[in-house]
């Protein structure tokens, strides 16, 4: 534990406590899991929990303390003839208003986060959220380090040293060099540049005489997304969660520059999945998964796809994006294979011969509508596999996977006699 005193949290810490919270952990053992005091557990939820007001039910909202004992009447003087706790104005009306708080709110958990009752809770309610507490923290973080580490005294001093001297037409250099300068040369430039002094750029004889350069720079690729979602990282999550299902992800193009496919590939029930994007980025995997999420419930897409292996491609870059909703709620986890090791999610790479069946490599796949993408993966699920001791994924998936998934995802079982793995399958007329 001494090892990680004084460290900020990461996300996946922050991760660890909300899925703590919805499974009702105590508040020590979601400190042991990530070797943090209890007390920064708490202080964590308490600081960063969201705020949500009370439920509006039947067109108001009643949080007094005395709303089922009281029986007063026109409080607003209105001379209406319903009790005053029905009303919407009681709460701001009434004078003996006290406000109703649920326990569960001023001492741990201090969320709501796996209250049964929450959905007909008419009370203030608190959220906690790992995506949104994270991004806070880092807001918070740049936030303070923004500025001047000087008093406006000190500043004003710097300014009656430096500034005249300038005017003068003394380098910055020289300024530093020969006075008791509180700070770096470097600070200095930064510090006109950003009008903190009286002087400016244009005071200084070189600086307004460079010019940017054109030269364009590729940013190095950003491999920090891999921290903690390495494929070591991924044996030892499965290590962990043996029952846990597997989800493979890939992208199928047909011609360069055109729609391509994005597969979800079920290793347990090897059910494969398609959806047609009108490009290869990671907007367009984002509105897949957002849209499944839309159709599923949050629920029932983190049963179905809890993990997810995928490749290093750009258009699977932003995985915070694809873990978590808009709302900051968790819905899967998103692991990387080893850079030019496919191999590590061969079931899918094998899988994709099917594709190729009906949609020839080179092949361009503009011409192809969702329904299409839907025909095709029906007879490809319907197909019998000896690997599955001649059952088809359709079958095994039927047994192993949610009603609401076939119906949102438009899965059907085709007959055996009507299988067609070839491109007369999708040919246009």
């Amino acid at each position: 534990m001494s090892n990680k005193k004084q460290k900020h949290l990461t996300l996946d810490e922050r991760n660890i406590i909300e899925q703590g919270l919805n499974s009702k952990l105590s508040l020590k053992s979601i400190a042991l899991k990530i070797q943090k005091d209890p007390t920064t557990v708490s202080k964590e939820i308490k600081k960063h929990r969201i705020y949500k007001e009370p439920t509006n039910y039947m067109g108001y909202s009643n949080i007094c303390i005395n709303r089922y004992t009281c029986t007063k009447k026109n409080v607003c003087y209105s001379f209406c003839k319903k009790k005053c706790s029905n009303c919407s104005l009681c709460n701001s009306k009434c004078t003996d208003f006290s406000k109703e708080i649920c326990p569960n709110t001023t001492r741990f958990p201090y969320t709501c986060n796996a209250c049964s009752k929450r959905t007909a809770c008419r009370l203030e309610k608190y959220y906690y959220r790992a995506l949104i507490s994270f991004n806070n923290y880092k807001t918070k973080l740049s936030e303070t380090r923004t500025g001047i580490h000087m008093s406006e005294e000190e500043l004003c001093k710097l300014d009656a040293i430096v500034s005249p001297l300038v005017k003068q037409g003394q380098s910055i250099a020289h300024i530093h060099s020969t006075h008791n300068i509180p700070c770096t040369s470097a600070t200095l430039y930064n510090y006109i540049s950003k009008n903190y002094l009286s002087v400016g750029n244009l005071d200084l004889h070189r600086k307004v005489k460079f010019k940017s350069r054109k030269k364009k720079r590729v940013p190095a690729k950003d491999t920090s997304i891999r921290n903690g979602r390495t494929y070591v990282d991924f044996v030892n999550y499965t290590e962990n969660h043996p029952d846990i299902s597997i989800v493979e992800m890939d992208i199928v193009e047909g011609k360069k520059g055109g729609k391509v496919l994005l597969i979800l590939f079920l290793r347990n029930t090897k059910l494969m999945l398609a959806f047609i994007l009108n490009d290869k980025t990671a907007n367009s995997v984002l509105t897949v998964f957002n849209n499944l999420e839309k159709a599923l419930g949050n629920e029932l897409f983190e049963k179905t796809f809890p993990v997810i292996l995928t490749d290093n491609g750009s258009e699977f870059s932003n995985p915070l994006s694809l873990e978590f909703n808009n709302e900051g709620v968790g819905r899967t986890r998103i692991f990387y294979c080893n850079p030019t090791a496919s191999y590590q999610k061969g079931a899918i790479e094998k899988n994709h011969e099917f594709i190729r069946y009906v949609i020839p490599k080179g092949t361009p796949m503009d011409e192809y509508e969702q329904a299409d993408i839907d025909l095709m993966i029906n007879h490809i699920n319907s197909l019998s596999r000896k690997s599955l001791n001649w059952s088809s994924p359709y079958d095994l998936a039927k047994l192993l996977l949610d009603k609401k998934v076939f119906k949102k995802l438009n899965l059907n079982k085709i007959s055996t006699s009507e299988i067609k793995l070839t491109p007369k399958l999708l040919k246009k007329n």
